[in-house]
């Protein structure tokens, strides 16, 4: 949590709010990954990809 907090602080004092959403994409795919294994919506998840 401590790193979380550290990188948001850090985003501030730089200026770099263009990272944020890319951040935001990369943790919703993972989640989704995460989250498909093993269910029955993965085949469809991969044909996307």
């Amino acid at each position: 949590m401590n790193f979380i907090m550290e990188f948001c602080k850090f985003l501030r004092v730089r200026k770099k709010y263009w990272l944020m959403p890319i951040i935001i994409v990369l943790l919703l795919f993972g989640g989704l990954i995460i989250l498909s294994q093993g269910s029955a919506v993965a085949p469809f998840i991969y044909t996307i990809f």
